[in-house]
């Protein structure tokens, strides 16, 4: 076994006494291994298997979770992609909202959202994150010139909901005030560095699931697999895996093997007819393509999830010749 990469890392615990720990990236036989070994516990894999990327996120999941607990490393670095300043006044905002959020405000501003995505059949996140809800709630802004001062509240949502927010808000004292120039010296310094470690952690898990997601998607579809399976074998709603396997193609990936298996069925005439009506009407929305083929109704014999399951598996064999043709 090669070991290719190695960092130490130190931990004072409360009695001053101090732990030693190291991380490890290795290769052997052509598979990547991620070792932690802390003390004189038995070695941990937190990684083992073919995929760089796959390997790269576990390590830096395993990294922040580690760096959260109070493990410090020698060589420092490793969870830095490109340079930024952990410390900046926006993260520290976000790190005092979530650690000071006024739970009923927070609440109350929730169902505020919940109806507003209902009534506009928005997500819930594009009216406004948890994050920016969690500010709010902790810092209580009375005027729009206030409200502007929150970090990811923009004059788009400031001319949609500000009103409504503020109606909110302003039912709830504070003891703070702005501007937030304050944060940066009232925040704790462990807990901000405990906090931000941790959104890392979060961070490197989710690119971790999702390489992981990726591989059993490309395993399973290279068995033939079918969609109702793979919504199985993930616990991934049909929409999200049509839009993984969409991705996928994107990125190059061979997805004619579910193609054709959803597509079995399908007639070849049918098919034709679909492709057709891409050239005739475009491939950005699959509403005109299905009335296009089938009529303003529908298919009469086939359910509308059906028929839109199928168009958006032809699309990926038409933005696929459509590449190639213009390629050559």
């Amino acid at each position: 076994m090669q070991v290719v990469f190695m960092n130490t890392f130190d931990r004072v615990d409360g009695d001053r006494t101090v732990m030693g720990a190291k991380v490890s990236i290795c290769e052997n036989d052509g598979k990547w291994l991620v070792l932690w070994t802390e003390g004189s516990e038995e070695t941990a894999t937190w990684y083992e298997g073919l995929s760089w990327e796959e390997m790269l996120a576990a390590f830096r999941h395993g990294v922040a979770l580690k760096m959260g607990e109070g493990f410090q490393p020698v060589i420092d670095g490793m969870l830095d992609e490109r340079k930024t300043s952990p410390g900046s006044i926006i993260m520290m905002m976000q790190c005092y909202g979530e650690l000071h959020a006024d739970t009923a405000l927070f609440e109350e501003l929730r169902e505020w959202r919940r109806k507003t995505a209902a009534q506009q059949r928005k997500s819930a996140y594009m009216i406004a994150t948890n994050r920016v809800l969690n500010m709010i709630s902790a810092f209580k802004p009375h005027t729009e010139q206030e409200l502007a001062q929150i970090p990811g509240w923009g004059e788009s949502k400031m001319k949609a909901h500000a009103e409504q927010v503020l109606a909110i808000t302003m039912q709830h004292a504070r003891e703070t005030s702005f501007p937030l120039d304050w944060v940066v010296s009232m925040l704790d310094t462990k807990q901000y560095w405990q906090w931000s470690y941790r959104q890392k952690e979060l961070k490197y898990k989710s690119q971790m699931e999702r390489h992981q997601e990726k591989r059993l998607i490309l395993d399973a579809i290279s068995h033939g697999r079918t969609l109702s399976e793979l919504q199985v074998e993930l616990v991934m709603t049909r929409r999200n895996l049509l839009d993984r396997i969409e991705q996928l193609e994107t990125e190059g990936y061979d997805m004619e093997p579910i193609v054709e298996t959803e597509l079995a069925e399908m007639p070849v005439e049918e098919r034709q007819a679909v492709l057709e009506a891409f050239d005739a009407v475009g491939d950005k929305y699959l509403k005109p393509v299905m009335q296009h083929v089938y009529g303003i109704e529908g298919a009469a014999d086939k359910s509308l999830d059906l028929v839109y399951d199928r168009l958006r598996m032809l699309r990926l064999t038409y933005r696929r010749n459509k590449k190639q043709h213009e390629a050559v």
